[in-house]
């Protein structure tokens, strides 16, 4: 991990095409800019981890729903 110190108005770049800009610092909260392509997804990392969790759950399927698909294409 690398461990930098920036202040107020000062940035981060990475790998060229990310900035991150240091907006406000109060208490214990910092304010975040963030520029990158639009391609690149950007999230919280709470969000992150929930929608990970989610789409592993809508990747498991139930061998009983899966047999009534295979039943259903051999039907028709």
């Amino acid at each position: 991990m690398l461990i930098l110190t920036r202040k107020i108005g000062e940035n981060i770049t990475i790998g060229g095409s990310i900035r991150i800009h240091v907006i406000d610092i109060k208490g214990k909260q910092v304010r975040l800019g963030i520029e990158a392509p639009t391609e690149t997804a950007i999230y919280r990392e709470e969000v992150y981890h929930k929608i990970m969790k989610e789409n592993r759950a809508a990747a498991q399927i139930e061998l009983a729903s899966l047999d009534r698909l295979i039943e259903k294409k051999e039907v028709n």
